[in-house]
């Protein structure tokens, strides 16, 4: 006696179908083929439910969707080895076996991260890569010795002291033929000059004059004579229209044979000499230590 299941299949058992595993409850025994008649397949007429794993296949498939089932040789599915058994995926998956984490089939070309050994040693990490502040050796401070600041270029004062020297010049009284005799030659003498303005001449106490420079005994100069004037650096001689002349020349040049004009000022360089009178020389130069 057969029985024909839910899914066409004639079954030799009663309650579930020998080629599909569809459970046979109120089938009727199928009546025996003719022997002479030709097989005919059975068409299946609702959704082939799988007896492995009971997912519901549509209807005529020849295997399971979800577990591989052959329905037409009632072979369960080899076992797949990177499969948990008895793993069953959900209605609408589709494929083989679910892909396990970590399977290197899921990613081809990349190689699986290697598992950590437990017993390999922990590989030391500088405190400053785990964040923590690492102390830098300092070098201990140098003491730094300051250079000696250059001195100051000393700076002329416009309130330095300046010197005149006047001598009794030999040549000069010779070359002028005067008269009068020359008092005996020697040392100079030093007037501190301390004014801006200075007259050079011979005091006369009726006409009030009382020159700054005073020639003494000397009769060829004027009462006044000739005036100097400075800046505090510079030097310059004027004369004041005198009897005989003012005379300037340079230091170690001949004796001046032609007076400077008068009323016109002219500049003392340094070395500078000023004639005057019958044997008058008058030389300006910076007051030395303790001659001011």
């Amino acid at each position: 006696m057969s029985y024909r299941c839910p899914e066409g299949h004639t079954s030799a058992s009663g309650d579930y179908c020998d080629v599909c595993g569809a459970p046979i409850q109120a089938a009727q025994p199928s009546a025996p083929a003719p022997s002479a008649a030709a097989p005919t397949t059975a068409i299946p007429t609702g959704p082939a439910v799988c007896p492995n794993c009971s997912y519901p296949n549509e209807a005529g498939a020849l295997f399971c969707e979800n577990c591989g089932y052959d329905f037409t040789t009632g072979s369960l599915p080899e076992a797949d080895p990177f499969t948990e058994s008895g793993a069953v995926r959900a209605p609408g998956e589709v494929g083989g076996s679910a892909t396990p984490a970590g399977d290197p089939g899921a990613h081809p070309g990349e190689a699986p991260a290697p598992a950590a050994d437990p017993e390999a040693p922990t590989a030391f990490v500088p405190e400053q890569e785990a964040g923590f502040d690492v102390p830098v050796a300092t070098a201990p401070p140098t003491e730094v010795i300051p250079e000696p600041e250059p001195a100051p270029a000393p700076v002329e004062s416009e309130d330095e002291p300046w010197i005149a020297e006047l001598w009794i010049d030999p040549e000069w009284y010779a070359d002028q033929r005067a008269d009068d005799p020359m008092p005996s030659a020697g040392p100079p003498d030093v007037v501190v000059l301390r004014e801006r303005s200075l007259l050079v001449g011979r005091p006369s106490v009726s006409r009030g004059i009382s020159p700054e420079i005073d020639c003494g005994t000397d009769s060829g100069v004027s009462r006044r004579h000739c005036q100097l004037s400075t800046d505090g650096y510079r030097w310059w001689v004027e004369d004041l229209q005198s009897a005989n002349g003012t005379y300037l020349a340079p230091a170690g040049a001949a004796l001046p044979q032609t007076p400077i004009a008068p009323g016109q000022r002219r500049e003392i360089e340094e070395g500078d000499r000023l004639y005057v009178g019958a044997w008058t020389r008058i030389v300006l130069r910076k007051a030395l230590p303790g001659e001011a």
